[in-house]
């Protein structure tokens, strides 16, 4: 697990304005989702009025290529508050993606997606990170880390700012509070596997 820095995750951000995918990048910071959950979601799952979203399946990879699925468990289907900053981003990057849409003109297959290649269909990974992901950590000067890391920064961010371990695991779509704490316990000192039973027993 690598995580990055307050300022690290802020040069990131920074640097990814005006990127094909920067609410991309800001959803996977603040939200905390999962690659695939991300590459899933919908404008359907949008409501952006409201300022939150909703996790409705997840894309997967496979032998034949990506394919939908839905999330591995109950508390993996959730709605997500968004950031003011993320409305934003996202609003600036549906009006892209209708500009592209008419830029390719029958070439675009509308698949409703709000992260998608320049046709409209599902976003490889593979292609994520090595056309969009590690060039943008080379212009912004850091470490090599995987796309889920920002999944783990985030989370980590938040518990720096004192966020109870409950939020988290609530944002993050893990099964169970203690399988948030095991993960984190390097930024929660003296919370070892006993306390996270413990929480287990309080939350569950």
């Amino acid at each position: 697990m690598k995580c990055l820095s307050h300022e690290q995750a802020r040069l990131l951000l920074d640097t990814a304005r005006g990127d094909r995918f920067e609410a991309l990048y800001v959803l996977a910071v603040t939200t905390g989702l999962r690659q695939g959950e991300l590459l899933g979601l919908k404008w359907e799952d949008m409501d952006l009025e409201a300022k939150s979203l909703s996790v409705r399946r997840t894309l997967s990879a496979a032998k034949e290529g990506p394919i939908f699925t839905t999330p591995k468990s109950p508390k993996s289907r959730r709605k997500v508050t968004l950031t003011e900053g993320a409305v934003e981003v996202l609003k600036r990057h549906r009006q892209r993606q209708l500009e592209e849409s008419k830029m390719v003109g029958a070439k675009w297959q509308d698949n409703g997606l709000v992260f998608c290649s320049v046709v409209g269909t599902p976003m490889s990974r593979h292609n994520l990170h090595n056309r969009s992901f590690k060039p943008l950590l080379e212009r912004a000067g850091l470490p090599d880390i995987r796309f889920h890391d920002l999944r783990h920064t985030c989370a980590t961010l938040l518990f720096k700012k004192g966020k109870h371990p409950k939020v988290v695991q609530e944002l993050l779509g893990h099964a169970t509070v203690s399988i948030t704490l095991d993960t984190y316990s390097h930024v929660l000192p003296g919370m070892d596997g006993e306390a996270a039973a413990g929480m287990e027993d309080l939350f569950s």
